[in-house]
């Protein structure tokens, strides 16, 4: 599949709230968009999402941003988000994106790329680690989804 990769534009607002939805389940997310989050950019700047296109039609994007406002920790960004269209999975969209948020990244002159994924999301895990990202850290029963408790698995990627 040959996709095409760029930052997002405030006149992509509306697809990505579809994505959100149409991809959000207990198994890989804490929680959906609110039906009020009316901005996808309410939190976060298009120039800190990246989307993919298959023939003009965005099919999937990745957000990133700090972890913390500290100068300390300016180092490093966090994926807060990833999420590829069911039309198009397992075709390697979700791998381009990953690949062009660690090259954003590195541009922006950031050493460690990290993320968060829950425990029992067991594919995605397994993408970021042939990805080239290592577990750092678990919590422990961090959340409680669906009347089941669920880990909360760190997950870094060293870009220098």
């Amino acid at each position: 599949m040959v996709i095409s990769i760029r930052s997002a534009e405030t006149a992509d607002a509306p697809r990505l709230i579809e994505l959100d939805r149409v991809t959000w389940s207990p198994e890989n997310a804490v929680a959906p968009l609110r039906d009020g989050d009316a901005d996808f950019f309410e939190r976060r700047p298009p120039g800190d999402v990246l989307v993919a296109e298959d023939d003009g039609a965005v099919v999937g994007y990745t957000q990133f941003g700090r972890p913390t406002p500290l100068a300390s920790n300016a180092h490093v960004l966090h994926i807060q988000g990833l999420a590829v269209d069911p039309s198009v999975r397992r075709r390697g969209v979700a791998r381009q994106l990953l690949e062009a948020a660690a090259e954003e990244a590195t541009r922006r002159g950031v050493r460690k790329l990290g993320l968060r994924v829950l425990g029992g999301n067991t594919s995605a895990r397994a993408l970021y680690e042939s990805a080239g990202f290592e577990v750092e850290g678990v919590l422990r029963e961090e959340f409680l989804l669906d009347g089941r408790y669920v880990d909360d698995v760190l997950m870094a990627r060293r870009l220098t």
